[in-house]
């Protein structure tokens, strides 16, 4: 008997050593021919997949062995409810693994560098929050089956569908606000209000869009603070996107002066420094006197940029560039404040 159950485990053994050795072979020839390979797909399959293949192998030794040992009935029927379990979780792997990888296949064909990356967002944002969908879908119905695999709980879940009126009410309450955000998240990645990398204000902050996940959105302030939103804000409320459309940007500068300010002088200065800069991209240029009261003249500088970082550092420096101009020129042209003086004799 002893010698037997020595055989038994030499045969075990054996068995996993062979699948080891085929499994780390194979992983060599499809290495070495990935390399040749110029788009390196193949190298990006197996680097997604080959974790989950070798649990898979084990897997598949175990469940071949344990027919070689003989185990009490409550053993056994243990062992078979942890196999039953653990081939869920490895398909449940094995796909997660391979919307990753349809992801990054498409993904690679844009650049969201880009100057004019529009197109190359919009992908990217609906792809991304699909593939989050679609994970916690699968992650959601696997847990459900591998529940569903021990009789206690399938008792009640039976139990539950049968008074599913009540279960209905019970769980759409529970999972109401979660259910909100996983919809607004879907509805988000299909009309798109806001993309990747869109520029936003957002509760009176300016920034990017960083992260668009199921229940949440991370806003990167320009001051590399973090603004975390909940997805059903961007659909039920009103906010700023300054790069719906494009990422070209308008920028404006407003001035105050004094009433004798020559606003000719300081529109050619305005055009001088925007033909100086690498920042502008030539489309447009205006001033113009937007407003006048009884202390100031408010002068507003318009100019264009190819995106809203550009135009923030385009603004800052007419800013600078034409207060300055003011101060070396035409510093009886900085606002004043006239006060006029009655003789005490006339009080």
């Amino acid at each position: 008997m002893a010698n037997t159950e020595i055989s038994i485990w030499i045969i075990a053994l054996a068995v996993i050593a062979g699948s080891l050795l085929i499994y780390f072979l194979l992983s060599r020839l499809v290495i070495r021919i990935g390399r040749k390979n110029p788009s390196g797909t193949l190298n990006r399959v197996w680097r997604k997949f080959k974790n989950p293949s070798l649990v898979v192998v084990l897997l598949i030794d175990f469940a071949l062995l344990k027919e070689f040992f003989t185990l009490e009935e409550k053993a056994s029927e243990s062992l078979n409810q942890f196999i039953t379990v653990a081939i869920i979780v490895c398909v449940t792997w094995l796909l997660i693994k391979g919307i990753n990888l349809a992801r990054e296949i498409v993904l690679r064909q844009y650049d969201i560098d880009e100057k004019d990356n529009l197109k190359a967002r919009r992908v990217y944002t609906q792809f991304r929050v699909l593939e989050k969908i679609l994970i916690f879908t699968v992650i959601l119905i696997a847990t459900a089956i591998a529940l569903m695999t021990f009789d206690g709980i399938r008792r009640i879940g039976i139990s539950l569908f049968a008074s599913a009126g009540v279960a209905g009410i019970i769980i759409g309450f529970a999972a109401q606000k979660l259910l909100a955000s996983i919809l607004a998240g879907f509805q988000i990645a299909l009309t798109q209000p806001i993309r990747l990398e869109d520029v936003v204000i957002v509760e009176g902050e300016w920034g990017w869009i960083e992260e668009i996940n199921l229940t949440y959105v991370v806003v990167r302030i320009w001051d590399k603070r973090r603004l975390v939103v909940p997805t059903t804000y961007f659909i039920e409320k009103p906010f700023q996107n300054w790069t719906k459309v494009s990422s070209d940007i308008l920028g404006t500068v407003f001035i105050y002066t004094d009433y004798q300010v020559p606003v000719e002088k300081l529109r050619e200065e305005f055009t001088r420094i925007l033909e100086a800069s690498d920042l502008w991209d030539g489309k447009v240029n205006v001033m113009q006197v937007t407003n006048a009261t009884d202390k100031a003249v408010e002068i507003r500088a318009l100019m264009s940029t190819v995106d809203s970082p550009t135009g923030w550092d385009l603004r800052v420096l007419v800013r600078e560039k034409l207060i300055s101009y003011l101060q070396e020129n035409y510093p009886q042209s900085l606002p004043k404040m006239r006060v006029e003086m009655t003789p005490s004799s006339q009080i």
